[in-house]
């Protein structure tokens, strides 16, 4: 079958000639027949792990001098003699180890007492928050769809952004924004039990008929249409990564690991994107809090240790930064055998481009200081993704975060 060579961003893509109209006209699907890696771009990538649940930052950075924590967690605590030292202060989760090497080796930025004004406690409003970047109002668009709106008004990279999981975060949603979710990248691919490429086009064709009144009709159309265009495309590229990709890291066997495989496989690939993002949890731990936090940061860590070693061995360190957060921290007093939803947490900047070491006061556990029992937050969240836009991407970060927030000289 003939082919047509063309460029996609940074890749070069070879199309079946069946589809040579689409190139030009709105009714045709893209497929990619061969994907060509071209040579590896220095374009700054940030890869998000999103701790859902709300993570418990005491149990994860802890003030293990300090008694008030021990007299505030009776029963959820972790001792002296278990605890990770980072200084004379505070330590990590001994679940942490392939974090604590990194923090040793400089790479690990701890934004301490990270949150928002009047914090909420319901996981789901206070994780919109997080993904829109706004805590007066509930609106759509998603911090990181803005940021890649910005980045590419057209729409032209159906790849600027992926999900690495089950639907698509808020973060990343915004009107004419192109992203894509993955699941599982070894089988990814729109109705892939379609051999026939001419069969999957119809479906997609006859899909955006189905919807909208005879009057709305062209417009609905239009946009399934372009939608499907874009989800074949971006298909069709991605299941080209896992052929090519070679590396002697073996990932540790769970779910945020084999994730952060399937992002270091992207990201190699050199398809254009620029946010990767993926998720674990859950971290609501109101009770068993000890053995279940403990796992979950064992798996967090494992991979992000394996990740942070990919991207070192393929020659992308340089050029990839990871951050770590969750909606909100636990109360400061356990409840016997966990802890409840609470406010003021932790959140962590890891990668060879960053000033390891702490950033921001650890909140006072002093009674007078706590917000309704709670940590108190004494840096927005908002001043770390202006730090990533502004210092990181070098976009604007006003608009996106609605605000100008306080950056920390957190990049070198």
């Amino acid at each position: 079958m003939l082919g047509v060579r063309c460029r996609f961003k940074n890749v070069e893509v070879i199309l079946k000639s069946w589809i040579w109209p689409a190139l030009s006209s709105k009714d045709g699907f893209c497929h990619v027949k061969e994907v060509v890696p071209l040579e590896k771009t220095k374009e700054k990538k940030l890869v998000v792990v999103q701790l859902s649940g709300g993570n418990d930052c005491l149990n994860t950075v802890i003030p293990y001098t300090d008694e008030l924590y021990y007299d505030n967690r009776p029963f959820v605590n972790i001792q002296p003699e278990k605890a990770l030292k980072l200084d004379s202060k505070l330590a990590f989760n001994p679940s942490m180890a392939p974090i604590k090497r990194l923090w040793d080796q400089g790479k690990v930025a701890v934004i301490n007492g990270i949150g928002y004004p009047e914090p909420n406690r319901s996981h789901f409003r206070s994780m919109d928050i997080w993904h829109t970047a706004e805590p007066e109002k509930v609106i759509t668009e998603g911090w990181i769809g803005r940021t890649l709106r910005d980045m590419d008004p057209n729409g032209e990279n159906v790849l600027g952004g992926i999900n690495f999981g089950r639907g698509l975060p808020r973060a990343m949603s915004c009107p004419g924004v192109p992203v894509a979710s993955v699941g599982d990248l070894d089988t990814y691919g729109l109705f892939p039990q379609l051999g026939s490429d001419a069969a999957r086009a119809e479906i997609l064709n006859v899909f955006s008929r189905m919807y909208g009144s005879a009057d709305g009709r062209d417009a609905v159309s239009e946009f399934l249409g372009q939608t499907g265009e874009d989800a074949l495309l971006g298909a069709d590229i991605l299941k080209e990564a896992p052929g090519k990709y070679h590396s002697s890291v073996e990932y540790a066997a769970n779910p945020i690991a084999k994730s952060l495989r399937d992002v270091a496989r992207v990201m190699f690939a050199d398809v254009g994107t620029r946010f990767f993002y993926t998720q674990h949890g859950s971290f609501d731990t109101h009770g068993g809090e000890l053995p279940v936090h403990s796992k979950l940061w064992e798996d967090v860590a494992s991979g992000v240790g394996d990740f942070v070693d990919d991207v070192e061995e393929h020659g992308y360190g340089d050029d990839a930064a990871i951050l770590v957060f969750s909606e909100f921290g636990r109360r400061i007093k356990d409840n016997g055998s966990g802890t409840d939803h609470g406010s003021g947490g932790v959140a962590l900047l890891i990668g060879n481009s960053v000033k390891g070491g702490f950033y921001g006061e650890y909140p006072s556990l002093r009674e007078k200081d706590q917000l309704n029992g709670d940590l108190h937050a004494n840096n927005d969240f908002r001043s770390i993704y202006t730090n990533i836009l502004d210092d990181w991407f070098d976009v604007d970060a006003v608009p996106i975060v609605n605000g100008t927030f306080e950056k920390f000289d957190i990049f070198k």
